[in-house]
């Protein structure tokens, strides 16, 4: 019911054309784990690419709206900074990473490479 975004179809979308796998656990009470999650569902985050001591995130804004949303992630980041489609960084384009992660911004359908630098 209500609009594409009120109803989810995204979501449900990438539910039934990318089902979730699961993995026996060598544990029975291992605890839940996510690698990343963003703030704002019109934001879809569509792949993380493994890099040498980094990471690609690619993300785009599905609604057709203007939003601010938060990237956050559970890897050891130490630098951030948004790339082109290639993979290259961007002139002037160091994210502050904040408490709360890396803000974003998009405009519709506007879509975002962010190059994530891992610790060790």
């Amino acid at each position: 019911a209500g609009s594409f975004q009120e109803a989810g179809v995204i979501q449900q979308a990438y539910n039934l054309n990318f089902p979730l796998h699961t993995v026996p656990a060598s544990c029975a009470q291992c605890p839940a784990w996510s690698a990343f999650s963003v703030s704002s569902p019109a934001i879809v985050l569509e792949t993380a690419e493994d890099r040498p001591e980094a990471v690609v995130v690619r993300l785009y804004e599905a609604h057709g709206s203007t939003v601010t949303a938060w990237l956050q992630t559970s890897l050891p980041v130490k630098e951030a900074m948004l790339c082109d489609l290639l993979e290259r960084p961007a002139a002037q384009s160091r994210l502050p990473l904040e408490q709360r992660g890396l803000r974003l911004s998009f405009t519709p359908f506007h879509v975002l490479s962010v190059l994530l630098v891992l610790s060790r």
